[in-house]
């Protein structure tokens, strides 16, 4: 399994069979400054309504669009939509957000989407095993770099990608990823705008994978 940060909190997870996922495609301008998605997919995941996760339009191909919680197959992958917030307030300053959780090539992902809270312990057992886990840490509009720790500490993943962190192509007054790495002792920085995973070659702990914008 291939994983592309594209930018934002927009990622391209490719399984070995070619099928691709894309979550949370963003639109330029509003500082938003990553070169615009051109990715081809076969499911475009849609956490929250907001123009910087929710460009359908720019994903080629005939994506299938996943939006809310529940849970859908498609071509035999399952999806699953967990109801969360993307304030502390339930909603009420910024709308609902949605996780989604999947798993691809045996290994199990979740992107919390712009997560505004921790998560109660129903949410916690909803979401379930968590290998790849896709965290927002820039603060602002999400949790910040200490509340991502402690959702990270709720879920336990195997791998941690921090996203939705103040980049040059980024103009939100969002905080960089160095608040969310500082005092973590498995840390690895990826030259490069992908990586790769296999079942059983994960790590053991958690490790913290930092990527590079594809843009």
């Amino acid at each position: 399994m291939k994983v592309k940060w594209v930018g934002h909190a927009c990622f391209l997870v490719t399984a070995k069979n070619g099928f691709r996922v894309i979550i949370d495609p963003y639109a330029v301008g509003g500082g938003i400054n990553y070169a615009p998605v051109r990715e081809t997919a076969d499911v475009v995941a849609v956490s929250h309504e907001h123009g910087d996760h929710n460009n359908v339009s720019a994903v080629q191909g005939k994506p299938e669009v996943l939006r809310g919680g529940g849970e859908k197959t498609v071509k035999g992958i399952r999806f699953k939509g967990v109801g969360t917030y993307h304030d502390a307030s339930r909603g009420s300053e910024r709308g609902p957000n949605t996780v989604f959780c999947f798993s691809i090539d045996a290994i199990s992902l979740c992107h919390l989407g712009d997560l505004g809270h921790e998560l109660s312990p129903g949410e916690v057992a909803e979401i379930g095993a968590v290998d790849v886990l896709f965290v927002p840490v820039g603060g602002f509009f999400t949790i910040d770099a200490s509340g991502a720790g402690r959702v990270c500490d709720q879920l336990k993943p195997r791998v941690v990608i921090p996203m939705h962190f103040k980049t040059p192509a980024c103009a939100y007054p969002l905080a960089g990823v160095d608040d969310f790495l500082r005092g973590k002792k498995h840390v690895r920085r990826v030259t490069g705008s992908e990586v790769e995973f296999e079942r059983d070659k994960l790590p053991a702990g958690t490790e913290t994978v930092v990527l590079q914008p594809a843009s």
